[in-house]
């Protein structure tokens, strides 16, 4: 039953039969009932009949020999109890009368006798049950029969409309049958029912969500690939330096390069496997878990304090609105750490970083803002894009950072922006996020 046709099929067909063979239990037990009201009806006006057509008294010979009938049997009495009139000699019904109705067994059957009396005379009129029931059910039979022909000619009508019905259906799936692996084009909608249709946009929805990952991931590889070549040619050139090394304080000059240029390998390593993550994430909707600002600027400074420690960088909470957002406490968190980093690479010796949460009346906006060089206005967007670094090449970095701040804020539909801080003079970067009522999901926050 896993089937929605059979499905289908079987409650309806089986509805159908079980309403015919209702109705015509029903039918058939009616009309046996109106049959045996008829028929009772039609004994009483025959002994009705008999009343003026009979003499007062004195007997009276009936049928006799073979042309005794006795599916209906007549009797007259007088009120002394003799018997002056019976259709039937050997009917061997009792010589007693029971007035009105009665049933009465007689010769290996019963009889439904019906008995008036007319003055001195009593007039009984006799039927064979048997001979009853089978007429009535002959004639219940007769009443039944469209019934009988009418289901089967429904249960045809309803396969056809099923199967039409459930034709579309049929075509979508072989469309998606027939596709190669990569091939996400859209599925016509055409000539879809109302209860199917959104069940079909909705799959073109995930189709074009997939394609835009296949794309990203697509190019993701190819931007990984071409990054990765310098660092690890890099790497291999310090390796042969090392070999090269003729005495220690060379031997030590090459293995302190190497190291480091492993550590930009690693570093750029996760900086793109955070990257392919969160742009994963941005497929599927963002979660709806509270997040306290206040508290994810705190874990985030302590994941850099130590760097900006080592270059005398003042770095701290500037203002704090209390806020909370809905969505990935650990996705929020690096987003936060990657724009303090950021900053912190570009800011000159002694300089600062201020963190700022404010809560406007219809978002929330977080900003950090460093007394760096800034960025030029034009560059402002392309920081943004995957592997662009501005400013000095010989700084350390990936020019992944930004880049996976704007996937997640995109991963929550947060707004981001880049503009020059007048307050430090370097640059101003803040992440908008909309206000959500937590009664209802919409509108502000309470």
């Amino acid at each position: 039953m896993k089937s929605l046709r059979t499905r289908l099929l079987a409650f309806l067909l089986g509805a159908i039969v079980l309403a015919a063979g209702t109705q015509a239990f029903v039918a058939y037990r009616t009309v046996l009932e109106e049959a045996d009201q008829i028929f009772d009806y039609h004994m009483q006006q025959m002994a009705m009949s008999l009343r003026s057509g009979l003499p007062p008294g004195g007997a009276a010979a009936g049928l006799g020999g073979a042309e005794e009938n006795f599916e209906f049997v007549v009797q007259v009495w007088t009120a002394d109890g003799i018997r002056i009139f019976e259709s039937a000699a050997r009917a061997a019904l009792p010589q007693r009368a029971v007035l009105g109705f009665s049933n009465v067994p007689a010769r290996g059957t019963t009889y439904r006798v019906f008995s008036m009396q007319s003055g001195p005379l009593v007039i009984q009129v006799a039927q064979d049950m048997a001979v009853r029931r089978n007429m009535a059910g002959a004639l219940a039979l007769r009443t039944v029969g469209p019934i009988a022909l009418a289901a089967p000619l429904l249960m045809l009508v309803v396969w056809w409309v099923v199967s039409l019905s459930l034709a579309p259906v049929s075509r979508v799936r072989k469309q998606v049958a027939a596709r190669q692996a990569d091939d996400l084009s859209p599925v016509s909608e055409g000539e879809l029912p109302e209860e199917v249709r959104p069940l079909v946009h909705e799959l073109n929805l995930l189709f074009g969500r997939l394609q835009h990952a296949f794309e990203a991931q697509k190019n993701f590889v190819a931007d990984a690939a071409h990054e990765l070549r310098s660092p690890l040619t890099a790497l291999k050139l310090q390796v042969e330096a090392l070999r090269r090394a003729t005495d220690d304080a060379t031997r030590d000059r090459a293995v302190e390069r190497l190291a480091s240029g492993i550590d930009r390998a690693t570093r750029l390593v996760e900086q793109m496997l955070a990257l392919a993550r969160h742009e994963a994430s941005a497929v599927a909707a963002a979660p709806g878990r509270p997040v306290d600002l206040n508290e994810l600027a705190q874990l985030a400074i302590s994941d850099v304090i130590a760097a900006a420690q080592a270059r005398r960088i003042d770095i701290g909470i500037e203002h704090a609105d209390g806020a909370s957002v809905p969505g990935d406490p650990e996705a929020l968190r690096t987003l936060l750490r990657n724009l303090l980093d950021n900053a912190v690479k570009y800011s000159p010796e002694a300089g600062r970083i201020d963190l700022a949460i404010a809560k406007r009346e219809n978002e929330v906006e977080l900003s950090v803002e460093d007394s760096g060089p800034g960025l030029a206005e034009e560059e402002r967007q392309r920081v943004l894009d995957r592997f662009y670094r501005a400013g000095e090449r010989s700084r350390p970095g990936s020019g992944l950072g930004l880049a996976i701040v704007k996937s997640i804020a995109d991963l929550h539909g947060a707004r981001l922006s880049l503009a020059r801080s007048e307050r430090l003079g370097g640059l101003r970067v803040a992440v908008h996020f909309a206000l959500v009522d937590a009664r209802s999901g919409e509108g502000r926050e309470v």
